[in-house]
């Protein structure tokens, strides 16, 4: 995975070459000209009268493309046998607040309008859209909670669906950051690092365990718009890229406007096995640059244009959601049928790992509420909790949630001092590093648990802290990886996924 490396081996292959006097042009010459003409695998056109596949491309073009493996898995891993093969990342852009959901602090209520204890805040650094407030007065949650499940969690109203869920969920109380701010924070629950340049969580998957299909990327992310109108935080690219390895690792966004991947549609007038024919001469001549230059990126463009191909009769496939049933459509809830909706990218999501892709990403975004929170936060949830609890049925209904990882969270949490005017039925919140939950359900989980605790105001772990990256940690143990034996050697390091400060599996979440 070294570019310069690779490129000197290659340049001394080349010097060795041409001092013995043997060119790979001339090889090439002798062979077309034994053969009496183009080599056949370049005639890729198959005869007029050849059927056609549902997709549109004839059989002679389906069997072509399918020889070549787009993303196998690397030699020796999975390290052990897996609990899991697939995730979806469900990840709510702007910091969900965990003491209006999952965090039940009770004994809030005497505290209402009162300032934040000295004891509590201990002096830790708040954001500057708060520090120049004269008071930090606490606002307890509006939302009643009740007990769920036969664990007996308490879910907060806004989550009716997924309460019915609990039994199946982790729930991890204890998760901290360092970040306070959002780039660098989404930016480290994406990638294990607040330094840009790092892999993804999905590339990293891709890169070390391929996928299960031809057809599709590895790795694809959807990014649904929501409904409560709030101001939202940019999706930087950076959450899904592959970082420092190789291009064809980055997340493939589906878009929800127009065609889900630009020019997925041949242009009028050219078929599909003209297209193929293209391609196999354009595989030529990178093949030919390759040997120039040893640039291993030419591999990733000759694997990312056949990937294309595929992509031409699979994606409109994907997205064809007709063959659902009218029972199926109605538990993802009334938006499901709308592009672009969190429901619709929620049933995508089980279609996709149905199909044998690795790591489905959805990103959410407006959860960052600084203000009318009790506004706002009860239209997120209204977005997005029937279709995640749809989602849990409908992977176990058909076999899929013991083999699929199904991980909620955001990137940090909310405070319990209100950002702005303080009323009974309005306030906000600031960002909060210390402390938010994430829960995981699905393949190597083990349902029903809570781990970690957080004081009275839900603004310091007292039990069992959990970093960010001891999530990942676990989540790659249930995925057949050992996270400190899976590294690529960059920049002079050792680089994983979980960084360099000995992150700990958790034990307590494992089934």
């Amino acid at each position: 995975m070294d570019p310069l490396r690779e490129y000197l081996l290659r340049l001394n292959r080349r010097q060795f070459f041409g001092a013995t006097g043997v060119r790979l042009g001339g090889a090439a010459l002798g062979l077309l000209a034994a053969g009496g003409g183009m080599p056949a695998r370049l005639l890729a056109a198959p005869p007029g009268d050849a059927p056609l596949t549902a997709g549109g491309a004839s059989e002679a073009v389906t069997a072509n493309a399918a020889r070549v493996r787009m993303s196998p898995a690397l030699p020796g891993l999975p390290h052990f046998a897996p609990k899991a093969k697939a995730v979806i990342y469900l990840h709510m852009n702007g910091g969900p607040a965990q003491i209006d959901l999952w965090d039940h602090k009770p004994k809030l209520a005497e505290f209402f309008d009162k300032d934040l204890p000295d004891s509590i805040r201990r002096g830790q650094r708040i954001t500057t859209m708060t520090s120049g407030q004269a008071r930090l007065p606490v606002a307890p949650s509006m939302f009643k909670f009740t007990q769920h499940g036969q664990c007996g969690r308490w879910v907060s109203e806004l989550l009716p669906h997924t309460a019915r869920h609990v039994d199946r969920i982790a729930l991890v109380k204890s998760v901290h950051t360092n970040a306070i701010n959002h780039d660098p924070a989404c930016t480290f629950v994406m990638t294990g690092s607040e330094v840009p340049g790092k892999p993804s969580f999905g590339s990293w998957l891709s890169y070390g365990l391929g996928c299960e299909t031809n057809d599709l990327p590895a790795f694809v992310v959807l990014t649904p718009n929501w409904k409560s109108g709030a101001a939202a935080q940019a999706l930087f690219t950076r959450m899904w890229a592959s970082g420092f390895l190789a291009s064809k690792h980055s997340g493939v966004v589906l878009r929800h406007v127009g065609d889900p991947v630009l020019y997925v549609q041949n242009p009028p007038g050219v078929a599909p096995e003209n297209r193929r024919a293209m391609l196999d001469t354009l595989k030529q001549l990178n093949e030919g640059a390759f040997e120039r230059l040893g640039d291993p990126e030419t591999q990733s463009r000759i694997a990312q244009y056949e990937m294309a191909f595929r992509m031409q009769s699979s994606v409109p496939e994907l997205t064809r959601i007709a063959d659902e049933t009218r029972a199926t459509l109605d538990e993802y809830g009334p938006d499901v049928e709308r592009p672009g909706t969190f429901a619709a990218s929620a049933l995508l999501a089980r279609r996709l790992v149905e199909r044998g892709v690795r790591a489905v990403q959805i990103l959410h975004r407006g959860w960052d509420q600084h203000g009318n929170l009790p506004r706002d936060l009860r239209s997120q949830c209204e977005d997005t909790d029937q279709p995640i609890a749809a989602l849990l049925s409908d992977l176990d209904r058909r076999g899929l949630l013991d083999s699929t990882l199904v991980v909620w969270g955001g990137e940090f949490g909310r405070t319990v001092y209100s950002q702005g005017k303080l009323a009974k039925d309005n306030y906000g919140r600031d960002h909060h590093p210390r402390n938010f939950c994430m829960w995981m359900a699905g393949g190597g989980i083990k349902g029903g648990v809570i781990h970690g605790e957080t004081d009275d105001f839900s603004y310091n772990v007292v039990e069992n802290p959990a970093n960010v990256n001891d999530i990942n940690a676990t989540l790659l143990h249930c995925l057949g990886v050992d996270h400190l034996r899976f590294t690529v050697k960059f920049q002079g390091l050792d680089q994983r996924l979980t960084g360099v400060e000995e992150p700990k599996i958790i034990p307590q979440l494992l089934a």
